[in-house]
């Protein structure tokens, strides 16, 4: 898929780990872990705001548009 995720890379950054940023944005840590590797073909825009929110991030530091 075109569309990568560098959630990883942003959590990292940050210092915040899965259960924390989890439990802070209110999805399960099963949820959050499937973005974090890429293998999710959506995201809630609720979910999007939560993270860039707790991560004080913009949508394209966790999206990245690479063609194939």
């Amino acid at each position: 898929m075109p569309i990568i995720v560098r959630l990883d890379r942003v959590m990292a950054d940050r210092k915040v780990s899965l259960t924390d940023l989890a439990e802070r944005v209110g999805i399960t840590m099963a949820n959050l872990s499937m973005l974090k590797t890429g293998k999710v073909r959506a995201i809630r825009f609720s979910t999007l705001e939560g993270i860039c929110r707790e991560l004080d991030c913009q949508p394209g530091d966790l999206l990245e548009y690479a063609p194939e």
